[in-house]
């Protein structure tokens, strides 16, 4: 590595070694403890967490911190070597993206760009499928050629790897590195695609940081995430969500942050309203499979199916299989994962059985979406409207059915309708 590709960086001691940083690189460090504490009470450095005694502390007398140990543990008595930041010169970055906006992406573009030129943070509000990657093109452009670093980061790996070729496509002069759990302390420029626990290694390095589904687990109620985006950042933080929280529109409706409204897909016709299916007994049933599912996978060239547990995908696979209806599985430890996804978008499977892993973030042509028991407690409103929101994304096929299959109508059921309808006579 060079001081170019860990400027910026928090890392710890042992990273640094393993890294083989050369000594005229490792002198410029800042380093910082790593734990800072008292007889009672401490805080970590990388993440910010408070630590107790009780709950940090090592038989040998260290501490050590819970928060952030999937990045690794940094403990008491150790250092953090903080890298200085690097200066890029402006430049006039080209886009290789060669897409038309519409009226209403460009009027949201536009808004964008103004607040990160007033260094102020936006929530961008918009439907699932309206489009939220092509509008951001023109701010990274904008950020990128003023010589900022960018940061775009996603609570989802699933995210993360389906917006990888669409911004490398788009960004051909500058392919932004691609950070996840795993990846460890790979060299950075001026450009990030990453998780969000991936900023827990930078301090102060980004003039833009896009947060994309910013209510999806594990972001949203983190606070250690909260914060890992506020530290490595030092311009706007973009916010961008279909299902945004209270908080969010609440800042929005006090003008404390700008706020850009699209209630409708790129295409321009409505969201698939989700329909209802009340069964007596078990979702998990051939009579289910044969009348309900069979149609879903007869007028779609795809078929998302979405169970509550990783204990029901192997229930609806055999079921499916019993019809003669080959489906594959996934779910957050599958390890053919991106493989599995791959074959549904190259039509090399037609059904794909998944936990919520898949309810954002994903977008397959002419695909209908079945929920299996929507009524579980598990499934809020937000992530129903989420998994609705995998069909009709394409222009050819933008009424693709939507199915929520349960033996009860809950309250989540009917607030994801009653959202997506509402989000249908909008015009934004």
């Amino acid at each position: 590595m060079t001081q170019t590709n860990v400027a910026g960086q928090l890392l710890t001691e042992s990273e640094a070694q393993w890294s083989d940083l050369p000594e005229n690189i490792l002198t410029q460090a800042r380093r910082l403890p790593a734990i800072s504490h008292d007889d009672r009470r401490g805080t970590c450095s990388r993440c910010g967490a408070e630590l107790t005694a009780a709950r940090n502390q090592l038989p040998d007398g260290r501490w050590y911190c819970t928060a952030c140990i999937v990045l690794g543990r940094v403990v008491s008595g150790t250092e953090l070597l903080w890298f200085p930041q690097q200066v890029y010169p402006p430049r006039d970055l080209q886009l290789s993206w060669s897409g038309q906006l519409t009226t209403a992406q460009e009027r949201v573009a536009q808004e964008l760009m103004a607040s990160f030129d007033h260094g102020r943070d936006h929530l961008l509000w918009a439907v699932t499928g309206a489009g939220k990657t092509e509008m951001l093109f023109p701010l990274l452009r904008r950020a990128l050629s003023c010589g900022e670093r960018v940061a775009v980061v996603s609570p989802r790996v699933d995210v993360v790897l389906e917006l990888a070729p669409r911004l490398a496509a788009a960004f051909a002069d500058c392919v932004p590195a691609v950070r996840y759990g795993g990846s460890g302390p790979i060299p950075v420029g001026q450009f990030l695609l990453a998780t969000v626990h991936q900023l827990l290694r930078f301090k102060a390095s980004f003039g833009l940081i896009v947060v994309d589904e910013v209510d999806a687990f594990p972001y949203a109620g983190d606070p250690m995430l909260e914060r890992a985006v506020r530290r490595a950042a030092t311009g706007s933080v973009i916010f961008l969500s279909a299902t945004p929280s209270a908080s969010l529109l609440r800042q929005a409706r006090r003008k404390q942050i700008g706020m850009s409204y699209l209630p409708r897909r790129f295409h321009g016709f409505p969201l698939p309203v989700p329909q209802i299916r009340l069964v007596g007994k078990s979702v998990y049933n051939l009579r289910i499979i044969k009348h309900i599912i069979s149609r879903v996978i007869a007028t779609c060239a795809r078929c998302l199916i979405f169970v509550p547990a990783v204990r029901d995908l192997d229930i609806a696979r055999k079921l499916l299989a019993g019809q003669g209806v080959a489906a594959s599985t996934v779910h957050a430890q599958e390890p053919l994962r991106q493989e599995r996804v791959q074959e549904l978008r190259d039509g090399a499977i037609q059904v794909l059985i998944t936990t919520t892993i898949l309810e954002r973030g994903v977008t397959f042509a002419d695909c209908g979406v079945v929920v299996l028991q929507a009524d579980a407690p598990l499934f809020a409103s937000s992530a129903l409207v989420q998994m609705a929101g995998r069909a009709g994304r394409k222009h050819e096929h933008p009424d693709n059915p939507v199915l929520f299959v349960s033996k009860t109508y809950t309250r989540a059921m009917a607030q994801a309708v009653r959202q997506i309808k509402q989000m249908n006579r909008r015009r934004g």
